[in-house]
């Protein structure tokens, strides 16, 4: 009997979920469409629905008045017409809420912008004062400032403020005209029906295609000559290299070529002495033999043999200094015309 009971229990709190649910379906129903009657003008007002249930208390006959004033069900198209209308009514809402909070934004970005805008202004005036008159008016001998430059100083701001009111006055006569002429056109355009149609998006769809594609040739060229740029590019560093490393080389070369004729003078010089004391020696041997011929044909006797293989092993010492001169001299001139040819190559190049 508990359990039947428990279980009774259960199902009352069921069913009294279900019915506050579809009293609170009922009660949003109910709201929606009072809301849908006050948006169409066909509101039957509580008064209305008041005095219809006094009738009903008061009439004799009830039963009939009841069943004729009873009331009727929605069927679902038209709770799902009052749910659509409502839902564009509310999203209506929602866009204008949205337009006039976007409105009030931009009207207070434009004010904040001005106060900012106000903010620098007074602060740049009130620096000008401090510099023109405060600081810059001020007598040095008494410590006051001159009547004079502030009444100077505040004639050329308010001449600078008619300036930029004269100003302000003829860009808005400007901006004025310009939308005048701008609504005389819209208006023109509107009366002579000239607005795009179909064929037209279609035209400008087809037209557009038509761009991309060469827009698209284009770069794919684009792309080519930048490619082929780059490799012209790394040639001319690879060209720019080598020729700095060229020029480098001929430098070099110009240094040495230098060094070398120098030294090539050094060595002619060494050259000329030793061919001048060879011919020295030539000489002074021959008086020699001719002394020591005469001597012996005088003394009627033979030379000495010391004197003779004295002066045959500086013929031979002479001799060896001879070849090892004309060896360095040839070495020289060999290094010389190596040197002059890879002058003419780099020059060139």
């Amino acid at each position: 009997q508990a359990l039947k009971m428990y279980e009774n229990g259960n199902d009352d709190a069921t069913m009294l979920e279900e019915v506050q649910r579809e009293i609170e379906g009922i009660e949003l129903e109910n709201t929606v469409f009072e809301a849908y009657l006050h948006r169409n003008d066909n509101i039957p007002t509580f008064e209305q629905d008041s005095g219809a249930q006094e009738r009903l208390r008061l009439t004799q006959g009830g039963r009939q008045t009841a069943k004729q004033y009873a009331p009727v069900d929605l069927t679902i198209t038209q709770k799902c017409d009052v749910a659509a209308e409502h839902h564009e009514a509310h999203k209506r809402e929602m866009d204008e809420s949205k337009k006039s909070a976007e409105k009030l934004a931009d009207t207070l970005k434009a004010v904040l912008e001005e106060t900012e805008t106000r903010i620098s202004e007074l602060k740049k005036d009130a620096y000008e004062f401090k510099r023109d008159v405060v600081v810059g008016g001020e007598n040095m001998r008494t410590g006051r400032v001159a009547a004079e430059k502030v009444s100077k100083y505040m004639e050329d701001k308010l001449k600078a403020r008619d300036l930029m009111i004269d100003k302000l006055k003829l860009k808005n006569g400007t901006l004025k005209s310009n939308v005048h002429h701008l609504e005389a056109e819209l208006k023109a355009k509107d009366e002579t029906g000239d607005v795009l149609h179909y064929i037209d998006f279609h035209q400008l769809q087809i037209e557009n295609k038509q761009f991309l594609a060469k827009i698209d040739g284009l770069n794919a060229e684009v792309f080519k000559l930048k490619s082929s740029c780059g490799i012209a590019v790394n040639a001319l560093n690879a060209h720019k290299s080598k020729l700095s490393a060229l020029i480098a080389g001929e430098a070099e070369c110009v240094k040495e070529t230098a060094a070398r004729s120098v030294l090539c003078t050094k060595l002619k010089a060494s050259v000329n002495e030793v061919c001048s004391s060879i011919e020295s020696e030539r000489r002074a041997a021959k008086r020699i033999v001719q002394d020591t011929a005469g001597a012996a044909a005088g003394n009627e006797g033979t030379p000495q043999v010391l004197d003779y293989v004295a002066q045959k092993a500086e013929m031979f010492e002479l001799q060896q200094v001879l070849k090892t001169w004309e060896r360095k001299v040839e070495l020289m001139e060999m290094a010389a015309k190596r040197t002059r040819a890879m002058k003419r190559k780099t020059s060139r190049v």
